[in-house]
């Protein structure tokens, strides 16, 4: 969609929240209180130009605050490339951030609605989150622009937004909270922090530019204002995009290849298996064209993994680690031959090699769409390293999803020696806004 190309007005900025009951302060001066200059600048207005063919760039010089940015612009320099002109629409049938490609950088933050804080501040706190992230994923600044990302392109910057079980209780909905939210079962293997899982409300937010990401996650820490608090928040990262010869699966911190396995889109099954219903089956009704979310921290206990020979790396996984085929041959997209043997007559991928028991047609064909970012936090006391993985999957329901899959892995798993899961929670994600609509409206207003 192209993006309006001029500085924006009061006027344009109450239009942005047309239907939402959103409007922003003056279009001159400071806001009052911030001491932060009100004018709302298009990014991509400060690289010059705008349209589909991409926008022009400018070096901006070091002048404090949107407005003196906007009066100092040199020529226009070369184009951004397409890593940073790429976005990806604020509405749709799905929400962003589900199926698309996994990007450089990623946050995850929880709130919890504020004591006394219920379902008219959970409305108000949707629709200030809605505006701003479509702001931000069209490439515009957030109503006080921090000038973090202002001169970057929109970076296929996406915002997810869910809701926790506990929501529901809190914002009088009780009636409308799904079955498929009900709490997830404990594992043998949990290590849960209770204080970084679960959550009233839930964000992810993704982008190819780290500081793109960044400042949409203070941009919507900001907006949260008195309505609701932080309860935990997680950073992540994945390869960024053109750093190989060719796209390829991505590689997690333990050096293997993941997600070799996720369900396609062209499968004719997908949408089924992840996306609720949008035909009139959905229930509750409000989840329509919405998924499941299980966030997993997962701790790789990467100095024990990293003492391992490749062979018995290969043979935890059952895959090669140069290019994530299967033992038994071929190449990653090869189909596991799971009852080879070798000449001492064992099973070449063995009975609890993570390939073979986290494959669909081991777990009844339950399946889930894998979409993850890595993580290191530094070193703990022991200079032990705080990484692993921020697991995030999607499914059209978590008892059929990733439940019996964790629970295969959990009775047997090779990998569970050399992971731990810290944190856990569990979010109803509805189906995209409208335009017009702010995300979670017909659950708010139902």
């Amino acid at each position: 969609m192209a993006v309006d190309d001029r500085t924006e007005t009061a006027g344009e900025s109450a239009a942005d929240g047309a239907g939402t009951g959103t409007g922003t302060g003056t279009a001159a001066g400071a806001t009052a209180g911030t001491g932060r200059p009100s004018v709302e600048i298009s990014r991509r207005r400060l690289l010059g130009t705008v349209g589909a063919a991409g926008a022009g760039g400018l070096a901006l010089g070091a002048v404090g605050g949107a407005a003196g940015y906007a009066a100092a612009q040199p020529e226009p320099g070369p184009g951004l490339s397409s890593l940073g002109s790429s976005s990806v629409a604020f509405t749709g049938e799905h929400q962003p951030g589900i199926t698309t490609p996994l990007q450089a950088r990623g946050h995850l933050i929880a709130f919890d609605l504020a004591p006394g804080a219920g379902r008219k501040e959970a409305v108000a706190l949707l629709r200030r989150w809605s505006s701003t992230a479509r702001r931000l994923m069209e490439g515009r600044t957030a109503a006080h622009d921090t000038a973090i990302a202002l001169d970057a392109g929109p970076s296929s910057l996406t915002v997810t937004f869910g809701f926790g079980h506990s929501f529901f209780g809190r914002a009088g909905l009780d009636k409308q909270r799904p079955f498929a939210l009900d709490p997830l079962p404990a594992f043998s293997s949990d290590h849960l922090d209770a204080k970084r899982s679960n959550g009233d409300l839930w964000i992810q937010i993704g982008a190819d530019d780290a500081l793109v990401a960044f400042d949409a996650l203070r941009a919507l820490q900001q907006e949260a204002g008195d309505a609701a608090r932080v309860r935990w928040q997680m950073n992540g990262f994945n390869r960024s995009p053109g750093a190989t010869e060719k796209p390829m699966t991505t590689r997690n911190l333990m050096g293997q290849i993941d997600g070799t396995n996720n369900p396609k889109e062209s499968e004719s099954d997908f949408a089924k298996r992840i996306f609720v219903p949008s035909d009139g089956a959905a229930d509750p009704a409000w989840m329509a064209g919405g998924s499941y979310a299980v966030v997993r921290r997962i701790r790789m206990l990467l100095d024990d993994w990293e003492k391992l020979s490749l062979t018995d790396q290969e043979k935890v996984i059952g895959r090669k680690k140069s290019d994530g085929a299967p033992l038994t041959g071929g190449s990653e997209d090869t189909e596991p031959a799971l009852d080879k043997t070798g000449p001492d007559g064992k099973l070449v991928i063995a009975s609890d090699a993570h390939a073979r028991i986290s494959r669909p047609d081991q777990n009844g064909g339950a399946a889930m769409l894998r979409r993850p970012f890595s993580f290191h936090d530094g070193y703990d006391t022991d200079g032990v390293p705080e990484a692993g993985l921020l697991f995030v999957c999607w499914q059209a329901d978590p008892m059929r999803g990733f439940v019996p899959v964790q629970r295969k892995l959990d009775r047997g798993d090779a990998l569970s020696a050399f992971i731990r899961h810290e944190a856990s929670g569990l979010f109803a994600v509805p189906g995209g806004a409208r335009d017009g609509e702010y995300v979670g409206q017909r659950l708010l207003e139902s």
